[in-house]
Parts: structure tokens; C-alpha cells; sequence
């Protein structure tokens, strides 16, 4: 089992910034992804951005240029630097960890809501 903590949402007016934090702990395995996804009312989650262990990351065209994934591995540790944050960024945003071994093993965090507005 691996176990993921949140930290880092909030409000901000349009073209702020926030930075999201998720921990994660408990059976890593040396091969795995871990990621972001968000889901706004409504709406079906969606990936936001993801990053491997070995440094690889993925981003939704809609993000690009504006968000930054990155990792410490020391620290099992993913971030999201959110910059020229838009009203339609606001959703609640989940992290995501794979582990990869015989099949994929996905865990999920409990979500932290990000609100951008005036």
C-alpha cells in the first residue's frame, strides 16, 4: 500500500500562483510515476501532469508553459508549480502514484481544492 498526503491548495485571483505538495509513503516501488489530475464540477478528471522516476513528465496542452511537475525522490515528494493560474484551472486536484511490477498499482490522494478567482 502506499499512502499520499496533500498540501498546497487554495484561492488565488487569476494570474497568481500556487504550489502543490503530495508526500507519499509506504510501499514504493524503484519503478513508478506519479502524477496530477484534476476534476471541476461536472467535469470528468483529467490528467494535469505526471512525472516518472527516472524524470520523464507529461503535460496536458491546456497546462503547458504555465505548470511545472518536478519530484525528489529522497523525499518521495511531488510538486505542481502553478503559475498564471486561470478560472477554468479551478477543480479539486488529486495526486496520483503508480508503481509499476507485474501490473500497475495505482493509489490516489484525497484531493485538495484549488479556487482561482477574483
Amino acid at each position: 500500500q502506499v499512502q499520499l498526503v496533500e498540501s498546497g491548495g487554495g484561492m488565488v485571483q487569476p494570474g497568481g500562483s500556487l504550489r502543490l505538495s503530495c508526500a507519499a509513503s509506504g510501499s514504493i516501488f524503484s519503478i513508478n510515476t506519479m502524477g496530477w489530475y484534476r476534476q471541476a464540477p461536472g467535469k470528468q478528471r483529467e490528467l494535469v501532469a505526471s512525472i516518472t522516476s527516472g524524470g520523464s513528465t507529461n503535460y496536458a496542452d491546456s497546462v503547458k508553459g504555465r505548470f511545472t511537475i518536478s519530484r525528489d525522490n529522497a523525499k518521495n515528494t511531488v510538486y505542481l508549480q502553478m503559475n498564471s493560474l486561470k478560472p477554468e484551472d479551478t477543480a479539486v486536484y488529486y495526486c496520483k502514484h503508480t508503481n509499476y511490477g507485474l501490473r500497475l498499482y495505482d493509489y490516489w490522494g484525497q484531493g485538495t481544492q484549488v479556487t482561482v478567482s477574483s
